[in-house]
């Protein structure tokens, strides 16, 4: 759940075991099945998502409904599109586009990868983004094409110069309504528009292909070029089983694992690009089940699935906005990525200052036992099938990494979490609740600071 989701407290691990693991992925890649979250309650609490005007705000209601949602797969997945197809707000500053193109990869991260191209195409926040709107007939604008190819479906070395081209007259005329004004009222939504007029309608040939082709013929052959499968499900690897090197490499440097490349490409391939069919593959593969630690959080899997843990922000409080700021201090603005290359993962997001606002923001979390999910972690760490009474340092260790989510440490790490349980005086439940909470706390906050917590 760290990687298929934003993990998952010890109470609803032990709810998803006794389902099996099988029925368990099928249920996320049928989030469907549940109900959708209903975030209508938080514009009574924040008042601005009724107004349009602040990216942050919208993104601390997408963090709330990753923290709260029944549905762990589908918001996920529309991270992940986010991350793969980065469009930031920093040159738009257009909230409601942001906030549509989101949607947008909510509604369809699921689905085929064909769909989900056309409708990136016909995104405005896209179009804005790589300037599509100045792609008119007889004075191409490349930046789309380009990038179409390049970042969002085969990657370098699979097509030429002239293919560019090619798929940018393709997509003139492919542009946005200009919204009503900013002042005096605020935002106003857009909506994609096809102006026939400004199209080329001339022929052209396109990896191999010839005729009069629109946008969507350009992508539906490029989701028939076995290098968009092979792009595509190392992205998936990449995002959900372990860190890859970043995208730039990927022309030289193999992929780490031939195999899995090799179960994820043919499951496309065979689907015709349907992502639920790769993402069954994949969570019910043997390299998923193997890979655990070996991705790097990254800033917004880090925040939520610590909220999480902690019990934050069950319910709209106070703080929400809190978590975009500090997920964008460990370098992830959400909703606002840096380039078109979207961010740089796995190593590349440590570094000491980011390590330092990680452990002390996990740290601050989980040392306050009044939070609900601090609570209910130091009650199952004191009331664990026993009678109250001492517990050596060895099970007192065991019990808190168990009550984190089952978190699996090193040698080294668990010798230094023993030394400081023995340094206490160990744990003896049977004294007042404030000690036995005080010292739980504590050996929390060690763990949460520990090198594995920052692994998924």
């Amino acid at each position: 759940m760290r990687r298929a989701g934003f993990g998952a407290t010890r109470s609803e691990l032990a709810e998803l075991a006794d389902r099996g693991y099988e029925a368990v992925v099928e249920d996320l890649v049928n989030p469907e099945r549940f109900p959708d979250i209903e975030d209508d309650v938080l514009k009574r609490y924040y008042p601005n998502l009724r107004s349009w005007e602040s990216i942050s705000t919208f993104g601390g209601a997408w963090m709330y409904r990753m923290i709260n949602t029944r549905r762990p797969l589908q918001e996920k997945m529309a991270l992940f599109w986010h991350h793969v197809f980065a469009t930031g707000w920093h040159k738009n500053e257009f909230v409601p586009a942001m906030v549509e193109q989101i949607n947008t990869f909510r509604d369809n991260g699921l689905g085929r990868f064909d769909q989900i191209l056309l409708d990136l195409s016909r995104d405005p926040a896209m179009i804005d983004w790589l300037d599509n709107q100045e792609n008119h007939n007889g004075a191409i604008n490349e930046n789309y094409g380009r990038e179409l190819l390049e970042l969002f479906s085969m990657g370098v070395g699979n097509y030429t110069e002239t293919d560019i081209k090619e798929a940018s007259r393709a997509f003139t005329g492919w542009t946005f309504e200009q919204p009503i004004p900013l002042y005096p009222y605020g935002h106003y939504p857009t909506r994609f528009v096809y102006r026939a007029d400004d199209h080329d309608d001339g022929e052209k040939t396109f990896l191999g292909h010839t005729g009069r082709f629109n946008g969507q013929d350009i992508i539906a052959i490029i989701v028939r070029q076995p290098a968009t499968a092979r792009f595509i499900c190392r992205h998936l690897y990449n995002f959900f089983v372990a860190d890859e090197p970043q995208v730039p490499a990927w022309q030289t440097v193999p992929p780490q694992d031939p195999e899995a490349m090799a179960m994820l490409t043919d499951a496309f391939e065979v689907s015709g690009g349907d992502i639920r069919s790769v993402m069954r593959v994949l969570l019910n593969s043997d390299f998923f089940k193997q890979a655990r630690q070996r991705k790097v959080k990254s800033p917004i899997e880090y925040v939520v699935g610590t909220a999480r843990l902690a019990g934050d922000q069950r319910f709209p409080e106070p703080g929400l906005l809190d978590l975009v700021d500090a997920a964008a201090v460990m370098g992830q603005w959400v909703l606002n990525p840096p380039t078109v290359e979207g961010w740089h993962t796995g190593k590349e997001w440590i570094d000491g200052g980011t390590l330092s606002e990680r452990v002390n923001f996990a740290a601050d979390l989980m040392s306050d036992a009044s939070r609900p999910g601090v609570r209910e972690v130091v009650q199952g760490v004191c009331n664990h099938g026993s009678d109250p009474g001492s517990v050596s340092a060895q099970e007192f260790v065991d019990r808190c990494l168990d009550g984190v989510g089952a978190l699996e440490v090193s040698d080294d790490t668990r010798a230094a979490l023993l030394r400081h349980a023995e340094s206490g005086g160990g744990l003896d439940t049977g004294k007042g609740n404030g000690e036995s909470t005080e010292k739980v706390a504590a050996m929390l906050r060690l763990i949460v600071s520990s090198m594995e917590y920052q692994f998924a």
